[in-house]
C-alpha cells in the first residue's frame, strides 16, 4: 500500500519556498553520472562499484516532491513497500524486499535509531523537510550493520550537498487546518560544511475510523551539523537531528522526541591507513495517553572504529563497534539495558573490470550471545554500460525487548532469527555520455 489512506484531504496543502542566494552550477548533469553511495560499503563507491542494488534519492527529487511525511519519499522505490495506520504521524511500516518492518535498519547521518522495546525504527516521525539525500540498499548487511539489516538498510543524510552558501524559507496553509513553516542555511566552502535548519508542520488530520473525529498531528524539528577538514588531512564534525511533537489516535494521543548526535573524527595515519571514530547518540521516546497510559524510551548509546587500508587499488577495512541499549519505561521489564560488542572486517578488491568484496562480522549480544555473519560478492564490467553480478550474504534479526522481557509473555530464551539470501543481476551501468537505462534479472 501507498502512504497516507486520506491523500485527497491533505493534498490542499501548499507551500511557498523562497530562495536566499543562488548557488553555482556545475558543467556536468548528474542524470548522467553514477551517484556515489557510502551505505553499502562504509565508504564512498559508485553504485556500480558497490555490487549492491541501491536506489539513491537526490536533494531536487525530496524538493520536488515537497513530501510531509517520510514514508512519501521512499513509497514508490523498487524493493519498498510501505503501510500506515493512518494519516500523519500514525504508525508506520516500512518493509524491504518483504521482510517485516523491524528486519531493516535506519540510518541519519551514520546513526542508527530504534525502538528496542518494539525492534524498529518510528519511520513516522522522521521530518523529510531537513533530509538533503536518502540511500536505499537492499539486502542483508548484518556483516557490515550488525542485527536487523536482513532486508536492507535505509539513510537519511542531513549535511549540504551543494556547494556555496545557501538559504531558504518556507511557509504554507491548506485545509483541515495544516501549517507548515521552516528556514534553514547552509555553507560549503572549501574543507567546511555547515548547515543549520528547523521546521514546523501541523495539521487537524482526518478521521481514523469512518465517521470519527479528526486526529491531529504536529512535529517541530532541527538539525545542526558542521564539519571541518584541516591542512593535515584531519577531518572533524559533528550532527544533530531532532523532532518532538504529538499525534492523536482513535481512543488517545502520543507524545514523541526522536533525536540523534553525533560526533566523528578522521585522522590519516599515514598515506595508505586513515582511521575513523564516531560516538553517537539516539532516543527514541513515547509516552501514550490512553485508558492504558504508559512510557516507553529507548536510548541507543554507540562507539565506533573503522581502520581503513589501502594497497594499490584494494581497500581492507577492520573495525570495532560496542552499543548500549537502555529502556526507561512505566512497564516493569524484567531487565532495562543490554549492550553488544562486534568486530567486523571488510575486503574491496578491485582487479581492473572484475571487483570482489568480502564482508565478515561478529556480534556477541550479553542478551542472545554471539552472531556471526558473513557477505560476498563479485561483479564483472563486461564494458562500458554493462556489468554481471552477484551476491551472497547471512544475516540475523535480534528479539526486541517486548519479545524477552515484556512481563507475562517474554520469553528471555528466545534466539535470533538467521536467514541467507543469494541474488545475481545484469545491469546496465548509467554513465557520463550514456542513454542506457537500468534493468535486472533477479533470481
Amino acid at each position: 500500500m501507498a502512504s497516507c489512506p486520506f491523500p485527497a484531504k491533505i493534498a490542499g496543502l501548499s507551500l511557498l519556498t523562497l530562495p536566499l542566494a543562488v548557488v553555482a552550477e556545475t558543467n556536468q548533469d548528474p542524470d548522467l553520472m553514477d551517484p556515489i553511495v557510502v551505505t553499502a560499503t562504509l565508504g564512498p563507491k559508485t553504485v556500480g562499484e558497490s555490487l549492491s542494488s541501491v536506489t539513491v534519492i537526490e536533494e531536487e527529487d525530496i524538493r520536488r516532491q515537497q513530501p510531509k511525511e517520510f514514508r512519501e519519499v521512499i513509497a514508490s522505490q523498487p524493493g519498498v513497500s510501505v503501510t500506515g495506520n493512518g494519516s500523519y504521524g500514525k504508525q508506520t511500516s516500512v518493509f524491504l524486499r518483504g521482510n517485516a518492518s523491524d528486519a531493516s535498519i535506519l540510518l541519519v547521518d551514520g546513526i542508527r535509531i530504534r525502538s528496542a522495546t518494539v525492534g524498529g525504527p518510528a519511520w513516522q516521525y522522521l521530518p523529510p523537510q531537513l533530509i538533503n539525500r536518502v540511500e536505499i540498499v537492499r539486502g542483508s548487511r548484518s556483516s557490515l550493520y550488525g542485527a536487523d539489516a536482513v532486508g536492507g538498510v535505509v539513510q537519511a543524510f542531513t549535511t549540504p550537498t551543494q556547494d556555496g552558501t545557501r538559504g531558504w524559507l518556507n511557509a504554507g496553509a491548506g485545509n483541515l487546518d495544516s501549517q507548515q513553516y521552516g528556514a534553514g542555511v547552509s555553507s560549503v566552502e572549501g574543507g567546511s560544511r555547515i548547515n543549520v535548519a528547523a521546521n514546523y508542520f501541523r495539521t487537524d488530520g482526518a478521521p481514523v475510523i469512518e465517521g470519527g473525529d479528526d486526529k491531529g498531528y504536529d512535529n517541530t524539528s532541527g538539525v545542526a551539523s558542521a564539519s571541518h577538514e584541516f591542512s593535515n588531512g584531519v577531518r572533524a564534525g559533528f550532527t544533530f537531528l531532532g523532532a518532538r511533537g504529538t499525534t492523536e489516535y482513535d481512543g488517545g494521543e502520543e507524545e514523541f522526541v526522536f533525536q540523534t548526535a553525533g560526533v566523528n573524527l578522521e585522522v590519516p595515519i599515514t598515506s595508505t591507513w586513515r582511521s575513523v571514530v564516531q560516538f553517537s547518540d539516539a532516543r527514541d521516546e513515547l509516552e501514550d495517553f490512553s485508558s492504558f497510559p504508559g512510557e516507553f524510551n529507548t536510548q541507543t548509546r554507540s562507539s565506533r572504529l573503522e581502520n581503513w587500508f589501502t594497497v594499490g587499488t584494494h581497500e581492507l577495512v577492520l573495525g570495532a563497534e560496542h552499543l548500549v541499549d537502555r529502556v526507561d519505561s512505566t512497564t516493569n521489564y524484567d531487565e532495562s539495558s543490554r549492550s553488544n560488542t562486534a568486530v567486523f572486517g571488510q575486503a574491496l578488491l578491485n582487479f581492473g573490470p572484475l571487483d570482489a568484496h568480502f564482508s565478515l562480522r561478529n556480534d556477541d549480544n550479553e542478551a542472545y550471545g554471539k552472531e556471526t555473519t558473513w557477505g560476498a560478492g563479485v561483479g564483472y564490467e563486461l564494458d562500458r554500460n554493462h556489468r554481471v553480478r552477484a551476491s551472497v550474504g547471512t544475516s540475523f534479526k535480534a528479539p526486541s525487548f517486548n519479545d524477552l522481557y515484556f512481563p507475562g509473555f517474554g520469553n528471555p530464551d528466545l534466539e535470533p532469527e538467521e536467514a541467507t539470501a543469494t541474488k545475481w543481476v545484469s545491469k546496465a551501468v548509467t554513465c557520463a555520455g550514456s542513454g542506457m537505462l537500468p534493468y535486472s534479472i533477479p533470481m
